[in-house]
């Protein structure tokens, strides 16, 4: 039988979130969850992540896991509130958050008291790792190049991409974050296409390329076929070329600066001060042209 996945699409940042279980025992995960964020005024919600709430509930599911692919730059994550709802439940990600909590700490001026050994989470994975979903095995994939900590999830027939893979026209994520590598993430979808062709992909972002619906899911056979940066008889150094050009011409995004600082803490907001009143902080001059 088929893994259950209902997707979420979160408009602000198009993103996709995920509700997976095993319709044997009703055990659950969510994957990549999305806190609402205004940027003008710095006021969080939890409208979407309500909506995936109420399929649970609907659902008569337990939650074990909340799952992130790794620690976005284009959205806050709502792993705290979900842990909050979901009693039990166990927030993981993949071993390599401990690079990136690295390298922000250093950017934000996070200082010594903010530990970068992963331990805002319940689980780091190591590649290989496997978890049980019911009566599903969970398999962690590590995915590195968009990220250092990427991480893909097998669970039964579904696979979870997090940015590695767009849809086939929309190729696959940039590498120039600190860490990335176009390199590296061409090997890590090359690991990625040895899977069965009829494996069910299930992307993280979907920008709708020409205007056509929004989508989030594919296959292995239709990445291999048609993915326009990585598919069959693409050679390694023709894909970095394209990626690195690509790269060259991108924005920092939007929400890169808000979101990093959140879910480098597992989705908990930075202490409050002595008002009460958590507070992000803003890095001038260290990114983007200062002429």
């Amino acid at each position: 039988m088929p893994t259950s996945v209902h997707p979420f699409f979160h408009a602000d940042s198009c993103t996709w979130t995920y509700l997976v279980w095993d319709a044997d025992s009703r055990r659950a995960a969510v994957v990549d969850p999305v806190l609402d964020f205004d940027q003008k005024s710095g006021a969080t919600a939890t409208r979407s992540a309500t909506q995936v709430l109420a399929a649970i509930r609907d659902q008569a599911l337990q939650v074990d896991w909340i799952l992130e692919t790794h620690a976005h730059a284009d959205h806050l994550s709502a792993g705290q509130w979900f842990k909050q709802q979901c009693p039990g439940a166990t927030l993981a990600i993949g071993s390599g958050i401990r690079a990136v909590q690295r390298t922000f700490r250093t950017v934000f001026n996070l200082g010594e008291h903010f530990p970068v050994d992963g331990s805002q989470f319940d689980r780091l994975f190591e590649d290989e790792a496997r978890f049980a979903l019911g009566r599903l095995e969970g398999r962690v994939i590590a995915t590195p190049g968009h990220t250092n900590d990427s991480v893909s999830y097998l669970i039964g027939d579904a696979l979870f991409v997090g940015d590695s893979l767009f849809m086939p026209d929309g190729g696959t994520a940039r590498c120039d974050f600190p860490g990335g590598s176009a390199a590296l993430l061409y090997r890590s979808i090359q690991r990625l296409y040895t899977l069965p062709d009829d494996t069910r992909v299930f992307v993280c972002h979907d920008y709708a390329p020409g205007g056509r619906d929004h989508r989030c899911e594919t296959t292995i056979a239709a990445q291999r076929a048609g993915n326009i940066h990585v598919r069959d008889g693409v050679a390694e150094s023709d894909y970095v070329a394209v990626r690195e050009a690509r790269d060259a011409t991108l924005d920092m995004p939007a929400l890169l600066l808000p979101s990093v600082q959140v879910n480098i803490r597992a989705g908990a907001m930075p202490e409050a001060e002595a008002n009460g009143v958590s507070y992000l902080k803003l890095p001038l001059n260290q990114f983007g042209n200062r002429a």
